[in-house]
Order: structure tokens, then sequence, then C-alpha cells
């Protein structure tokens, strides 16, 4: 059975060979700053769920610029410029923004919460029924190391 999760470019392809583990809408003000979107989509996958088949194609830089040594780094092919997922240093999870990284996001379930909202945000607070967090749901437990 193949991955209805793949993504990337040309160049590098990323398949998913499980479900995520985290799937939010995310308000923080980095997705914000990277993505230029108001909410962004967000898949967490554990480490080794999300597979990569050129991983030498992949250019590496801090995910949020105020925190260049923070555990997240954003992943573009070095060919095209697209971005292909973030990868965590610590080697817990691989994460997918389905609408910007060559992903079907219609393939992905919805998110089904909303994460680091707070009401410095300048918007009201989202009201669709999912619940609202200040940061990731309370139950989510951060996977160990796959190192």
């Amino acid at each position: 059975m193949s991955s209805p999760y793949k993504g990337g470019c040309e160049h590098v392809h990323v398949t998913a060979k499980a479900e995520p583990i985290d799937n939010h809408e995310c308000h923080c003000n980095v997705c914000k700053s990277v993505t230029g979107q108001h909410t962004t989509h967000v898949a967490f996958f554990n480490y080794g769920d999300l597979a990569v088949d050129h991983p030498e194609k992949m250019k590496r830089q801090p995910f949020n610029a105020d925190n260049p040594g923070g555990p997240l780094e954003l992943c573009t092919c070095t060919e095209c410029g697209a971005p292909l997922m973030l990868d965590d240093k610590q080697k817990r999870i691989r994460v997918a923004v389905p609408n910007v990284m060559g992903y079907d996001d219609a393939a992905f379930p919805g998110a089904s919460y909303h994460a680091f909202w707070d009401e410095t945000k300048g918007y009201d607070k989202p009201s669709d029924g999912r619940p609202v967090y200040e940061g990731l749901r309370p139950d989510f437990s951060w996977p160990a190391s796959a190192a």
C-alpha cells in the first residue's frame, strides 16, 4: 500500500510511512513569518516515519530566525528551492506543512485543534469547534530521539 502523504519536489521526494502523531492549525509567529499565512496546517510525524529519497539535495537553515540554534531546521531543495520539510536536529519529529511542501493537502486529515493562539495575535479566538491551546495539545508527548 502506498502512502497518501507524498510531498517534496521533482528532485527530492518526501514520503510518510505512518499517520501523523500530531495534526494542528498553527498560529505561531514563526509559521506566520516562514509561510506568510495567517494560520498553517502542520503535521508532526515520528522522525523515522517521514523519509527522504535524496537527503544530499537538501539545504538546511534555521526554522526560527530568532532562535537559529533551535532544534528545527527548514529543509529546501538545493536545485529548485522548494520547501521539503522541517527536520528536528534531536531526531524526535519531522514536520510536513501540506499546502506548501508539495503534498496533496486534501489527503491529510483535517487539523484536530488550534495551537499557539493567544490574545496578542490581534484577531478573534477561533470558534470553529476545535479546541484552542496556547501551545501544543496538553496530552502531546515529544517522542524519544531516534538517534
